[in-house]
């Protein structure tokens, strides 16, 4: 695996420049262009247009880029594990939704470190789409995530049922519609099964003028700006300054710990801990 090469073209594509490249690698530029070189001989594929003014990635480029970061993170990993203290005894790599860190995500990963020190921890914040990847090459062996891709070499575990709340700071009283078409309401993308509720459910709804991809980010700006959103319940159960409004339409989506068999093995603590965090 050439891990210089591929360290040197993440490098390229975040400073936009071969020369800026050098500089943060502290090499020469003729170093870079041996490098970027190699890899495209080896690839094939042209990944850069270069340019007096920069650089720009190419199709090949653009495909190859996500690749790159995958096998920079993995290799990352490996360095990690292979150098952990000697007490270590099991090593748990968890990928976690964005919108199940808060409580469900910290508190599993909380538990196993006040429980079993002894367990080496990382976590990794992503889309369900990067659950899925991760887990199907071996960057995370479990995942708390909605909606999972099962496989032979993995098995899922029930964790909760999300239920999805209108929530809103503006003054319509309980016609949940008048909250829904008010300029202040916040489409938060609550996964793929929560969009085709919502699009049944409210098929002459006009798109908002603000969307976010995670729950939580919608929340974070109902707290600065105030308006109305569909949000899971226990995110707001305690926020004081916003109403949920208990006559609007309700989903649902489930949320799953998803761990690869062959790992979780090597983890007599996955079902006290998954009892504990259930239990909550």
């Amino acid at each position: 695996m050439q891990l210089a090469a591929i360290e040197t073209f993440l490098i390229i594509v975040e400073t936009g420049s071969l020369t800026r490249a050098a500089e943060r690698l502290n090499v020469t530029q003729s170093t870079v262009n041996a490098r970027l070189n190699g890899l495209e001989d080896t690839l094939g594929q042209k990944l850069f247009t270069r340019r007096k003014s920069g650089t720009e990635l190419t199709y090949a480029g653009f495909s190859f880029e996500r690749h790159a970061q995958l096998m920079s993170d993995v290799w990352s990993l490996a360095r990690r594990e292979s150098s952990l203290p000697p007490d270590t005894t099991s090593v748990c790599n968890i990928g976690c939704h964005w919108d199940l860190w808060p409580g469900l995500g910290k508190s599993f990963l909380d538990s196993i470190a006040v429980t079993h020190p002894d367990v080496a921890l990382s976590a990794w914040p992503g889309e369900q789409r990067d659950m899925d990847h991760w887990l199907d090459i071996g960057l995370v062996d479990a995942a708390i995530c909605f909606s999972p891709t099962v496989h032979d070499n993995t098995a899922a575990h029930h964790l909760i049922e999300d239920e999805l709340v209108l929530v809103s700071t503006l003054r319509h009283q309980d016609d949940y519609a008048a909250h829904m078409h008010d300029a202040a309401f916040v489409y938060a993308d609550n996964g793929e099964e929560f969009r085709r509720q919502y699009a049944a459910t409210f098929p002459d709804n006009r798109n908002p003028a603000i969307t976010f991809g995670c729950a939580a980010w919608a929340l974070e700006h109902m707290r600065t700006h105030g308006g109305a959103a569909y949000l899971p319940r226990r995110l707001v159960t305690n926020e004081g300054w916003a109403t949920i409004l208990e006559t609007a339409p309700q989903f649902r989506r489930a949320a799953s710990l998803v761990v690869n068999h062959r790992v979780a093995r090597e983890w007599p603590w996955l079902t006290p801990i998954l009892e504990k965090v259930m239990a909550a």
